[in-house]
């Protein structure tokens, strides 16, 4: 696979800056001998060159086409036409090396729906929020402390590692440190070069059975003016039914005009994005190209971000667009998925 860069400062090889040029960078050139941070530039190479899932895949599927789901305008009034669009800066990551050394962890609540370990989990794995979600409410606490599963932050203490090179993504919900050892509630593993879903019925760190690495907004993509994939989005109240490619739901009603898990929205296609800053108008074309999954139950229309210190506050632009702006959307006739 080669991939070509244009205005793009790649620290991580030698002497190698783009600027107005496009230069040809193969795997080859890109060597992982230990843990990176998702907040560095060497971070922003390796994942220039990484494939989350085959094109086919359901987060990589273009959906800008798709019918309006006959119940939409229902749908989306259940989650608040008049409420604003909001972010989360929480869903943090770091990249292993293939000789990552496998560590236990022990798995607590859903053990019976996880995949077991051992996992790379590096001594510097960041925590949900990590950085930025601290650094913006001026809390005052190291990633060690972080890392302790006694921690009360009301969080649900996420955490991602991606091994690029074996295209493996490993995420875990409600993980920390006892004693020195890991635990966590539940563990997914999935493979990145497979349409595979989750068992039937089985949770993932995120309710809906998703993975949470292929939703999020990244730095690298909003430096190249481009996400090309679908993003996650929680809302309060969602319906006790889950829809591909969910394989769990986590809702209380019956109602079929309050969302499923696994519900695709998207923003709609009249709406302007060009008065907004380039950051932001990125995320908007994607939530047009390829909207954006209900993935877990919390505040109405969110969208998960790296908590990269890179990433500028998003909130104020993000609030000026309205539940109303968006509708959920169906698969087209004949539309297959993905094997």
């Amino acid at each position: 696979m080669r991939i070509f860069l244009r205005g793009l400062c790649v620290l991580s090889l030698p002497m190698l800056c783009v600027t107005a040029s496009a230069v040809e960078i193969t795997p080859e050139k890109i060597k992982i001998t230990k843990p990176v941070e998702f907040n560095t530039p060497e971070a922003d190479a390796i994942l220039a060159e990484l494939k989350v899932f085959p094109a086919e895949n359901a987060w990589n599927t273009k959906i800008s086409d798709w019918p309006v789901a006959k119940n939409s305008q229902a749908l989306i009034d259940s989650i608040g036409g008049d409420k604003p669009m909001r972010y989360n800066p929480d869903m943090a990551f770091i990249l292993v090396p293939p000789s990552q050394p496998k560590v236990e962890v022990e798995l607590l609540e859903m053990a019976e729906e996880s995949d077991k370990g051992p996992y790379p989990v590096p001594d510097n794995m960041p925590i949900e929020g990590w950085p930025v979600l601290y650094e913006r409410e001026e809390k005052k606490i190291t990633l060690d402390q972080l890392q302790q599963r006694d921690m009360e932050d009301g969080g649900d203490h996420h955490a991602i590692v991606v091994d690029p090179v074996n295209k493996k993504l490993y995420e875990f919900f409600k993980i920390g440190k006892v004693d020195g050892k890991w635990k966590a509630d539940g563990a997914a593993i999935f493979d990145l070069t497979s349409n595979k879903l989750r068992p039937a019925n089985w949770t993932s760190a995120d309710a809906a059975g998703l993975p949470m690495f292929p939703a999020m907004v990244r730095y690298d993509e909003l430096q190249r003016g481009k996400i090309e994939h679908a993003l996650r989005v929680t809302i309060e109240n969602s319906r006790k039914a889950h829809v591909y490619p969910a394989t769990h739901d986590a809702g209380k009603t019956d109602d079929v005009n309050v969302p499923r898990m696994g519900e695709r929205l998207r923003l709609r296609k009249d709406f302007d994005t060009s008065n907004y800053s380039p950051e932001v108008e990125t995320i908007l074309v994607a939530l047009q190209e390829y909207g954006m999954f209900v993935a877990d139950n919390g505040i109405d229309w969110a969208i998960s971000v790296t908590p990269d210190p890179r990433i500028p506050a998003l909130h104020e632009e993000l609030r000026k667009i309205k539940g109303s702006d968006f509708e959920v959307v169906s698969p087209p006739a004949g539309y297959k998925k993905p094997r």
